[in-house]
């Protein structure tokens, strides 16, 4: 959230040079915005689902 919240005034910023440093804000804002929902949502989902799907399969042994 810090990441996101430094970069966002650069992103928003219409001084000289912003055009330049808005092409390098606006992918690092999205990659953390990603990572951060990837990593909170996606990736616990998949290892519940996948735990689920393990437990009521029978044993092979």
């Amino acid at each position: 959230a810090v990441v996101i919240a430094g970069l966002l005034p650069i992103m928003l910023g219409t001084g000289t040079g912003s055009e330049v440093m808005r092409r390098i804000a606006a992918p690092m804002v999205g990659g953390m915005t990603s990572a951060t929902i990837l990593t909170l949502l996606v990736i616990p989902a998949a290892f519940l689902i996948w735990k689920t799907l393990a437990l009521k399969l029978p044993k092979t042994r």
